[in-house]
This record gives structure tokens, sequence and C-alpha cells, in this order.
């Protein structure tokens, strides 16, 4: 396979895939993240540093991360809701989270501090499965096992309890903790799926890019780059996301080629596109691109 041909269809797989974890949480349950960036880090940078320092593989590593990301989203939830935290002051604090979290990794020098975390890349015509590294192709299929993983999951609560829950929350949660759901509860577990799930994209991102920087991966920009692909795809829908991602990916690589090839350079060519992009779908396809295929 082409190697940009192969880059690209990595990059919509993990987009679908991290798309999908937010999507359980908001799509799902209700609970607007934009913070979200802060489980891609901590997930990377746990992984990243347990292989760098010990020499712990990223399979175990897969484990660790998930540990920190479910304990971090965990906190978040605590503290929103038993406080009665909710809408637009949550997605402030999910903000507040990854942006603390942001300044504290560029002060803390066992990962690199500001300066970057960077891990040993062998050549890549060899194959090292174990420690995850060598050709890309083997990223591919990592991707596209986390991408139907992360379908299988979804579908799975969306049809069990747990979906009608997160459903009956999203829509009226006075009504629902009204006829006995545990409002609290299943609201702590979306946020503590969805946080372990992003954190597996996380150490994908790690390992795939080989180098951390805190003002990269904890950013802003990262979190919209998240939540953007499930609502341009239909927020709430199991295909939304992964159509969103292709959607995305797909016109932000047609843009950049077309101007490759023309001699010009834009800047902030990507951010401009996913703010159209973002734009038009509130305009004109508010429910996303999925449902209006549906319907």
């Amino acid at each position: 396979m082409d190697r940009y041909l192969l880059s690209v269809m990595i990059l919509i797989l993990y987009l679908a895939y991290v798309g999908q974890a937010w999507n359980i949480m908001m799509g799902f349950c209700g609970q607007l993240s934009i913070g979200h960036a802060l489980y891609v880090g901590l997930g990377a940078y746990t992984s990243a540093a347990l292989f760098q320092h010990f020499g712990i593989v990223p399979w175990f590593g897969m484990v660790a991360a998930v540990l920190v990301c479910v304990a971090a989203a965990s906190v978040i939830g605590w503290l929103a809701f038993r406080f009665g935290i909710g809408g637009t002051y949550f997605a402030l604090l999910t903000i507040a989270f990854a942006e603390f979290t942001r300044i504290g990794f560029d002060h803390f020098d066992w990962v690199g501090a500001s300066g970057g975390l960077f891990l040993r890349v062998e050549q890549q015509d060899n194959v090292d499965l174990l420690n995850l590294r060598g050709h890309p192709l083997i990223f591919y299929y990592f991707a596209l096992a986390l991408a139907v993983l992360g379908f299988l999951l979804s579908a799975w609560l969306l049809r069990g309890r747990a979906g009608y829950y997160f459903r009956a929350i999203r829509d009226n949660e006075e009504a629902a903790q009204a006829a006995g759901v545990d409002t609290f509860r299943y609201k702590m577990i979306a946020v503590q799926v969805s946080g372990g799930m992003t954190a597996l994209g996380g150490v994908f991102f790690a390992f795939y890019y080989n180098n951390l920087f805190p003002e990269q991966i904890f950013g802003i920009g990262r979190s919209i780059e998240i939540i953007l692909a499930p609502i341009i795809g239909g927020i709430g829908t199991l295909f939304g996301p992964i159509l969103g991602a292709a959607v995305l990916t797909l016109a932000s690589e047609g843009i950049n080629e077309a101007l490759s090839a023309s001699g010009y350079e834009v800047p902030g060519v990507k951010q401009i596109l996913y703010g159209l992009a973002l734009g038009l779908a509130i305009m004109f396809m508010p429910h996303g691109i999925w449902p209006e295929i549906a319907r």
C-alpha cells in the first residue's frame, strides 16, 4: 500500500476511534467535554514513559494508561456530578483539567517537560509487534482494531440497559431520576468508559508519532480535533464518528494536496477547514451527515 494512502487511512481510523469514545460521553449521555485531550495526553505519556524508562512493552502500558485515565475521569466526574455541575460549566471544568495538566507536564522533567519526550525509532523494515516498532502497516492494523472494537463496544452499550439510561439522562435528566435511574452512577460510567477508551487512542498516538509535547497533545486544538468527527458525522449515532472522520480527513488532505500542487501555502488551512465544516454542519445539517443519509 502507498505510504501516503496508508497514513491517511491511519488518521481516519484514529479519529473515528477517539470520536467514538467521545460520542459515548456526549452523544449517548449528553455530558459535553471540550477537554478530551486530557485522556489522550495522559494515556500517551503513561505508556511512553513506562516504555522509555522501564522497558515496559506498550501492551502492558495500555493497561496502566487506561487505569490512569479512568481515575482522572472519575475525579472530574465526581467533582462535577456530586456538586451538580453540568452543561457549559461541566465543559469548562474539562477544559480546566486539560489545561492545568498541560502546564504541569510542561514542568515535569521525568517526561521531558516542554522539551518533549522522544521514543526510539527503529528501522521501518523490521516488525516488532511486542514493542509496536516498525513498518506503518502495523499501526494501520492497530488503528483498525481500535476502530472496530470502539464501534462494537458503542453498539453494545447503546443497545443494552446502560444505553437506555444514557439516553434518558441526555434527553431529560430530571425525568430519568424521577423514573428511578441512578443518574450519578450512569453519568460516571459514561465518563469513565469514554476516558478509558480515549487512553488507548493516546497510546496509539505516542507510538505512532514517537514524540510527545505537552502543548501538542494536551492543547485545546487536540480536543477540538477529537469532537469534530462525531459532530460532523452525527452525534449519538454509531456511524457518525466514522463518517465524520473520513469526510474531514479526506477534505483536509485534498486541500493540502491542491495547495501543494499549485505552489501556494496557506497557514492554518486545516483549522480553517474545520471551522468551515463545523459552521456548515450547524447551519445545514445540525444532526450531522449520517442521520441525513439514514433518513
